[in-house]
């Protein structure tokens, strides 16, 4: 693996306690890819560069194996680029390092992708909140979902419009600052004067959603659901999952229901459901039981997945 790492600010690098739960989702990614196979449907070529504008850190890794699996060490080095300002180091999903992939790739995968904004920790993004400056408070930074990455002019619309047409992510268009955010959560778009960053769109978990650690899986394989934009935990949910175009049921297989027969589940818990039924490619509908509290919606639903024979 080509890796050239460089700390510039020798600052202590903090961890949260969201960091050990990722090492472990890290390992299963490790374990669980088969072949070659890119295991999602946006993906960059397996190397990225980053670079942080507060920092100075600096990375550039090969993070995908020819095998399709992730390499640990080298996505521990994009953690710590992508670190918030208060030294803490976040979460790193093979996902979001796949999205981030492909826009190094698109924008012509030779000098780093400068990060203006990657995780931010709770504290952190509610500091800068406080100061009036522009950070919602279900942000997908602070579950490191979220960049903002400063990019040549001539190439930030026509990213972000291929972003856009992917129908994948989240993208945010900011010519005045020359940057565009990217993250993996529902897929949205915005520019400047739409984005409504002060609304606090995801209060009452209005904006809950999924991912899988994967897209592509084969029957017989395990999907691993985590719950995001989750403001207030937390959610119980019915045993049984649905996919959504064939009406297909898939039990959730753990966590065990509790005595009311649903789950309880908060950001950190990982619903396990078996690829059951091959699918060309379709959605998994979590239900949510009552009492669903404050604005959260009936069902939760993931990214598009993809389970073959």
């Amino acid at each position: 693996m080509q890796r050239d790492a460089r700390e510039a600010d020798g600052g202590a690098r903090v961890r949260s306690p969201l960091v050990a739960a990722a090492v472990s989702a890290l390992a299963f990614a490790a374990s669980a890819a088969t072949a070659s196979e890119v295991r999602f449907f946006v993906a960059g070529n397996g190397t990225l560069a980053l670079r942080s504008m507060h920092t100075g850190a600096e990375a550039r890794v090969t993070y995908r194996r020819p095998d399709g699996s992730y390499d640990p060490a080298a996505l521990a080095e994009l953690r710590r680029v992508l670190r918030s300002r208060d030294g803490r180091e976040g979460p790193l999903e093979p996902r979001f390092v796949e999205l981030l992939g492909w826009l190094w790739e698109a924008s012509g995968g030779t000098k780093p992708l400068r990060i203006q904004s990657g995780y931010r920790s709770p504290a952190h993004n509610e500091a800068v909140r406080r100061r009036g400056g522009k950070a919602a408070s279900g942000s997908l930074h602070t579950e490191g979902m979220a960049s903002d990455v400063l990019l040549d002019r001539a190439l930030l619309q026509p990213l972000w419009e291929r972003l856009r047409a992917l129908e994948c992510c989240g993208a945010g268009y900011y010519p005045g600052g020359g940057f565009l955010h990217v993250d993996t959560g529902t897929p949205r778009f915005w520019d400047e004067s739409t984005s409504r960053v002060d609304e606090n769109l995801s209060a009452g978990n209005a904006r809950v959603f999924a991912r899988t650690d994967f897209d592509r899986y084969r029957r017989g394989d395990t999907i691993a659901l985590r719950l995001h934009a989750l403001t207030v935990p937390p959610l119980h949910i019915a045993p049984a999952a649905r996919l959504d175009a064939s009406g297909a049921e898939l039990q959730i297989a753990s966590p065990a229901p509790g005595a009311t027969g649903c789950i309880e589940a908060d950001a950190n818990t990982v619903l396990r459901v078996p690829a059951a039924v091959p699918v060309a490619r379709d959605v998994i509908v979590l239900a949510v039981c009552e009492p669903r509290l404050e604005r959260t919606p009936e069902t939760v639903r993931s990214n598009p997945v993809a389970i073959a024979d």
